[in-house]
């Protein structure tokens, strides 16, 4: 019996956030620059997860109406759109972006980095469900007061920026469950069954995946760069920016480690702006050069170990955490 069959005959997860969303598995593919493309979100859509579009990798907001629109020619299912707001000389027009969102129809949007206030009205009033990502306590309960309908609470082990307080999912998701009244789900450290299990009995409603994500055929990404996954280790990650207190897990490579031992020296931003150049790590993904620039990844790809279609991952994920809950736990009970 091949693994997607024996997920359906198991059925699917339920939690208030596949209740909330519409969606079958408690599974998110969350917003990753240059990686959050049409042909990934709706793979993880048709699969039963929820996928996001990154909005900040189409480079106008026509752009972005037009890959929703590739989206939906691929599903018909619920995806949506992740929309990063961080501080900028020169920030993109977030309006703009907001007005092609809300204009699409689109059902979710996922914000990140700084608070959703200024958003939260105009995707309310279009019925839009808003996930923000944050990375501690006090930043999601600030944006339950906001009135967001899900929140994702991003683990010290997560690629991208895990904050500066290093609290491990080990201890942040109970926290976040013992805090909050609104559904979320756990990011940071999750790759397989096992996780997806222990993210719900830590008291999550799903998990949120990034390098899992990344690392399958779907993914807009050249093969060699998710042959570096698979053989990377949990140890193959370095923390930059650091003594700026702009914490970011980046994969561990020549020019990650020169960013941080010129920033452990004292230098500033300007000393490794031209290292760190977001058109370098987009290289890195056209290329197949994994030293080529920055690029994230997380703790997780030490439990990646093969380059699956994402249909497979979700569908062994799924019957990895029934197989375990009925399974090894429920015996630990009948023993």
């Amino acid at each position: 019996m091949t693994a997607s069959v024996d997920s359906e005959l198991r059925g699917p997860i339920r939690t208030r956030f596949t209740d909330l969303f519409g969606v079958r598995h408690p599974i998110v593919q969350g917003g990753m620059q240059w990686v959050g493309r049409a042909e990934l979100v709706a793979a993880v859509a048709e699969a039963g997860g929820l996928g996001m579009i990154t909005a900040l990798t189409q480079p106008t907001p026509e752009a972005l109406a037009a890959e929703i629109d590739r989206c939906r020619q691929l599903t018909d299912r619920p995806f949506g759109v992740n929309v990063t707001v961080l501080p900028s000389i020169a920030p993109p027009p977030y309006a703009e972006y907001r007005a092609v969102i809300v204009e699409s129809g689109v059902p979710v949007v996922e914000t990140a980095g700084s608070s959703p206030a200024e958003h939260m009205d105009d995707f309310k009033r279009a019925g839009i469900k808003v996930l923000h990502k944050c990375t501690s306590v006090r930043h999601a309960l600030t944006a339950q007061r906001l009135g967001v309908d899900a929140v994702s609470i991003d683990g010290f082990e997560c690629a991208g920026h895990p904050g500066e307080d290093d609290v491990p999912g080990l201890i942040l998701v109970p926290a976040a469950a013992d805090a909050l009244t609104i559904p979320f789900v756990a990011s940071g450290g999750f790759a397989d069954g096992r996780g997806l299990v222990a993210a719900l009995a830590l008291g999550a409603d799903g998990v949120n995946m990034g390098t899992r994500f990344l690392c399958t055929r779907e993914a807009p990404v050249h093969r060699r760069i998710k042959e570096r996954i698979v053989a990377a280790d949990e140890l193959d990650t370095e923390l930059i920016f650091r003594p700026l207190r702009n914490t970011a897990r980046v994969a561990s490579n020549g020019v990650s480690r020169e960013v941080v031992e010129i920033l452990s020296a004292g230098g500033t931003f300007e000393d490794v702006r031209a290292l760190v150049a977001g058109a370098r790590g987009r290289r890195v993904y056209e290329l197949g050069d994994p030293e080529f620039g920055i690029w994230s990844v997380g703790l997780s790809q030490g439990l990646v170990r093969d380059i699956p279609t994402v249909r497979e991952l979700v569908d062994r994920i799924v019957g990895e955490a029934a197989d375990i809950v009925r399974g090894r736990l429920a015996a630990l009970l009948t023993g």
